[in-house]
């Protein structure tokens, strides 16, 4: 190896690593203040570390908060959503993509259009049906909304195009029907994108707040981040408590990320996929 590639080698992992850093530091700031009281958050000059630790922002966050039933709302919200969107995103990008037809040329172009309408336009509409399906203020209310992700369907259809036509030919041929083809054959073969798909769904679900925020208004019935919200008042905000509640809304995806590395790097370079 020539002095000019090490060289090179060297600069890419430095600028690597000081991106890294940029990234990893806020994040390391939030975890060491949340240990912090609240009367030395503000205190100048700022430290990095605590010079009293303390877990009295946690104590009061278990203690004024319901956390487990939050926890278990947006746990609820979140492990639906991911099924769902799952068998939708499957069963769409398997027919958009072994079925000939002409007109699943256009509907797919059209399907691919609204991803560059903005969240906020399919907003009013999508409540609408909410209410018509008496869903506000309920879990599901929630879910519905969020199930029909275009990035699902796409990732599915550009594997599915990868599956020899042959395969469902020759399943056909010997008398299996379309359901039979699809479960048992065609689905086993794209796990690795299922689970890819699920990792992403389950980190865009956990930290979703537009849908809940507009689709529950019952208190008993708030995801994490809605009671994060609580926690900012009009008049003060409970910093201790505030930064003890976010780094426990992180832990979860933390723990995923951890147990499913090796998929999440792998999906984010073949495909381009983000949330």
């Amino acid at each position: 190896m020539n002095v000019t590639k090490k060289s090179t080698i060297v600069g890419k992992t430095v600028v690597s690593l000081l991106f890294a850093l940029i990234w990893v530091f806020p994040v390391v700031w939030l975890v060491l203040s949340s240990f912090k009281p609240g009367d030395e958050l503000f205190t100048f000059p700022l430290t990095l570390f605590p010079k009293n630790f303390s877990i009295a922002g946690y104590a009061k966050t278990f203690e004024s908060y319901n956390i487990i039933l939050s926890t278990f709302n947006t746990a609820f919200i979140t492990f639906f959503a991911t099924i769902i969107t799952l068998i939708m995103s499957c069963m769409c990008g398997f027919a958009l993509a072994k079925y000939h037809y002409k007109w699943l040329s256009v509907f797919f172009m059209c399907m691919l259009a609204t991803t560059m309408l903005p969240t906020e336009v399919i907003m009013s509409p999508s409540f609408k049906v909410i209410l018509s399906l008496g869903l506000y203020n309920s879990l599901w209310g929630a879910i519905i909304p969020t199930v029909g992700t275009m990035t699902g369907v796409f990732l599915m259809r550009q594997f599915f195009i990868s599956i020899p036509d042959e395969l469902l030919e020759a399943a056909r041929i010997d008398g299996a029907n379309e359901g039979r083809s699809f479960v048992q054959i065609m689905v086993p073969l794209c796990r690795s994108q299922i689970a890819i798909l699920a990792i992403f769904s389950f980190r865009w679900r956990w930290n979703d707040y537009i849908w809940p925020l507009l689709a529950l208004t019952n208190p008993d019935k708030y995801t994490m981040q809605l009671q994060l919200r609580t926690l900012s008042g009009a008049e003060a905000v409970d910093w201790s408590a505030l930064l003890a509640f976010s780094v426990i809304t992180m832990i979860p995806v933390l723990i995923i990320f951890i147990i499913f590395n090796r998929q999440i790097m792998s999906s984010e370079v073949s495909s381009g996929v983000k949330g």
